[in-house]
């Protein structure tokens, strides 16, 4: 199964695993909760669903990569202890907390959350000495004599023996014990993960048109050959970055993500060429609604991968625009849960105390391990902007009522800034439609455009809230399966066209 479908099993299976009865004990008890076997090749994102998993059901994660651990570490260390039966004194060797054990208490101490997740990865590439405990552990939930606490689910992952030659069998006494699935790489899903986690578009572009290079590893005369999800989502965090920098990442920089020397090149090829098209059609101008009849019958002329990349430069730049939409309204809607608070309270404290509160609630949050990066982000502008509101307040000596009033005056500039990106972004997608509708009209590349905002969260979510009655129009009159069809046809007949040109 794909990854997507992976994380919702394993997600089904631990809230099943945690449900408890009135009595407050688990309905499945312990004992017959299975640990969960992901199976599949690396870079798959498979620790990535995890931290997701744990975010979403608000429990604690503890992950281990359990190659890097010898058997000391594991199990403990031993020691000798003296024990009396039936009246005689016995030596008998006992063994310190495992450290991933004590990992488990300590992230409960830290968080306050009691359930969990232990996460094991690479458990059937462990060292012989350590073999014995692994299946132990997943057979008895135990690492030596210390038992994995109530409540903390066991999710083991391993990589398939073709990609790694330490992999060890399990035997069938283990794997019955376990709930074992298995994945495989899926770009349909991963180009939503993709989007959600504004990868540069330049990479998903690519992609679209490559798609038997998402994922390959081969062996060869000349070694191991391997591009990987995870190799193209760090490249493209890379050029991201090298683009603020003023930087380009050429054929040299690609290799070095993407092992796989012909998609590497490929690649390198594409991305000059999308730097390219970017300029020489003026995509900054199509985007304000600015557009000659030359660029018209430029694009016209070209071939059909590059209409493709033109609508991918659109889409990234909207995407961008879709992204700071949704920031900005989760923003104001944050913000105004304080400022209802402050309303409700204002007899008892001052804006100040408010600030200091939602300043509190981040850090518990963030100790728990429940925020992402984006949600600590908006966190972080809504406390930042409280500290504004009550510096102006204390400038002006406004107090009781009067206070509350300026405050309400403030926030107005907030939900302001608000409509008018929402405003802004409206307009420029309308600007993108007509230029569409302009250059292609009801085409394989207008399907193509409106394929990729559905698969786009973000433009979903916009659109959801803002309406556009051209995406209606077109979304409703274009994504017949047999236009679809169309759309894949030409795709695989233009990467035919690029596969003769790299080889």
């Amino acid at each position: 199964m794909d990854i997507k479908r992976a994380k919702q099993e394993i997600k089904d299976s631990i809230e099943a695993y945690l449900k408890k009865d009135r009595f407050g004990e688990y309905v499945i008890p312990p004992v017959r909760q299975r640990p969960v076997l992901l199976m599949g090749a690396p870079g798959i994102g498979k620790t990535q669903i995890m931290e997701q998993i744990a975010r979403e059901l608000k429990i604690g994660l503890v992950a281990y990569t359990i190659t890097h651990h010898t058997r000391q570490s594991a199990v403990g260390l031993p020691f000798i202890k003296e024990k009396e039966f039936q009246g005689k004194k016995f030596s008998v060797t006992e063994y310190t907390m495992s450290e991933i054990i004590a990992s488990v208490y300590e992230k409960m101490e830290k968080t306050g959350i009691k359930e969990g997740i232990l996460f094991i990865d690479e458990i059937n590439c462990v060292s012989e000495t350590l073999a014995p405990m692994m299946l132990q552990f997943l057979q008895g939930k135990t690492f030596g004599n210390q038992e994995v606490p109530k409540g903390w689910i066991i999710v083991a992952a391993g990589n398939p023996p073709q990609y790694n030659k330490s992999v060890r069998e399990f035997d069938v006494v283990t794997l019955d014990r376990l709930k074992k699935i298995e994945v495989e790489a899926d770009f349909q899903v991963w180009k939503e993960y993709a989007y959600k986690e504004e990868i540069h578009p330049a990479v998903i572009s690519y992609l679209e048109l490559r798609r038997e290079n998402f994922y390959r590893i081969e062996n060869t005369v000349d070694g191991k050959l391997f591009v990987t999800a995870r190799g193209w989502e760090d490249l493209a965090r890379l050029i991201q970055v090298y683009e603020d920098l003023g930087k380009k990442a050429d054929r040299d920089v690609v290799s070095q993500y993407i092992q796989y020397p012909v998609i590497a090149k490929d690649f390198a090829n594409y991305l000059e060429l999308y730097y390219k098209y970017k300029k020489d059609y003026k995509v900054e101008e199509i985007l304000e609604g600015r557009w000659t009849e030359e660029v018209l019958k430029k694009i016209r002329a070209a071939a059909f991968d590059e209409h493709l990349s033109i609508v991918s430069l659109l889409n990234g730049k909207l995407g961008s625009l879709f992204t700071e939409c949704f920031k900005m309204d989760a923003f104001v809607a944050k913000l105004y849960e304080y400022l209802l608070y402050y309303r409700d309270n204002q007899s008892a404290m001052l804006l100040e105390d408010v600030k200091n509160l939602a300043q509190k609630d981040m850090e518990r949050q963030k100790k728990a391990e429940l925020l992402t990066r984006q949600e600590e982000q908006i966190f972080q502008d809504v406390i930042d902007t409280l500290e504004r509101y009550a510096r102006e307040l204390k400038g002006e000596l406004f107090i009781g009522d009067a206070a509350f009033d300026e405050v309400r005056r403030m926030f107005v500039r907030e939900t302001q800034e608000r409509e008018s990106l929402m405003e802004h972004t409206g307009e420029i997608l309308t600007h993108v439609f007509d230029f569409m509708e302009a250059a292609f009209g009801e085409s394989q590349e207008m399907v193509a455009f409106i394929t990729e905002l559905n698969a786009n969260y973000y433009s979903v979510w916009f659109i959801k809230e803002n309406g556009c009655d051209q995406y209606y129009k077109y979304n409703k009159g274009l994504l017949f399966d047999n236009r679809q069809q169309e759309i894949l046809q030409q795709m695989d007949e233009a990467e035919g066209m690029l596969n003769v040109g790299i080889k």
